[in-house]
């Protein structure tokens, strides 16, 4: 299939131009002279920049524990994604070969059930063991984002992309003063076990949404669910009150009549003062 390029854009217009450029030199020589058509083709590419777009931004998308082991047999890397995880493991692994070391330098015949316990004694005071040992160390997993996109809640491939680019933020541990949350569009979704309202909480947090999210009223858009419950819902504005009926209609319409009557001879209403 054929490409016609377009020349309201900047490419298609260069295209455009190496056309005419090609065609001028077929006119003046019958043929592309292979020297001239370089020259052309060089100084038509000096056009362009071929560089890697600086529109990404290094973003930290969590963090991860690495695990490298080594022996005489093996040099494993493996990543975990908390420090206990990493370490339980590790000592499953040396509760296994453990008698390669019981009753040497000290260490028991029984391995104690301690993790860092067990992994200590097994490689010795700075993994002293010559011919075995490992690292244990916390790294960022970063990713680059890209510029950001046209968010349209209208738009459904937006939205996807919005969703696929979600971040977690876990806590580092239990000494970490923060707490696990969701971003998505700059919304922070928090859930977490709060001790002291004994509960799962669940807190939304605004302040740092996309702008292009935010309504001219300074609002976000939202629908809270519990299971199948909406307990929230600012999308549509609420129904009108519900008018009485059967006997509360019957006494309102009677109390209406009864406050037009009194008006209608001069008598305050609330007061039954005569206001004439």
């Amino acid at each position: 299939m054929p490409i016609t390029p377009d020349p309201a854009t900047l490419a298609g217009a260069a295209i455009i131009d190496l056309a005419d450029l090609m065609d001028g030199l077929q006119e003046r020589t019958g043929e592309w002279p292979g020297a001239d058509t370089v020259d052309i083709v060089e100084g038509w590419l000096s056009r362009f920049s071929f560089a890697v777009t600086g529109g990404l931004t290094p973003q930290t998308a969590g963090r991860a524990w690495v695990l490298r082991q080594w022996d005489r047999h093996r040099d494993d890397v493996t990543l975990w994604c908390d420090e206990a995880s990493a370490l339980a493991s590790l000592a499953q692994e040396v509760r296994s070969s453990w008698d390669d070391v019981a009753g040497t330098d000290g260490v028991p015949y029984r391995p104690p059930a301690d993790n860092q316990g067990v992994v200590d004694l097994y490689y010795g005071p700075a993994n002293s063991r010559g011919d075995a040992g490992y690292t244990l160390y916390p790294a960022d997993v970063s990713r680059h984002v890209p510029a950001p996109l046209s968010l349209n809640l209208a738009d459904a491939e937006a939205c996807a992309a919005a969703n696929s680019s979600a971040l977690f933020h876990p806590m580092d541990g239990p000494e970490d003063e923060g707490l696990p949350c969701i971003e998505i569009a700059g919304v922070l979704v928090f859930a977490y076990l709060d001790a002291d309202r004994e509960a799962v909480r669940v807190s939304v947090h605004l302040d740092t949404t996309d702008e292009q999210l935010v309504r001219p009223d300074g609002t976000v858009p939202m629908v809270v669910e519990l299971a199948d419950t909406t307990v929230f819902d600012n999308l549509t504005p609420p129904p009108a009150p519900a008018q009485p009926t059967g006997w509360k209609a019957r006494l309102r319409r009677l109390a209406g009549r009864t406050a037009r009557g009194r008006a209608d001879r001069g008598v305050d209403p609330h007061t039954e003062d005569t206001i004439i």
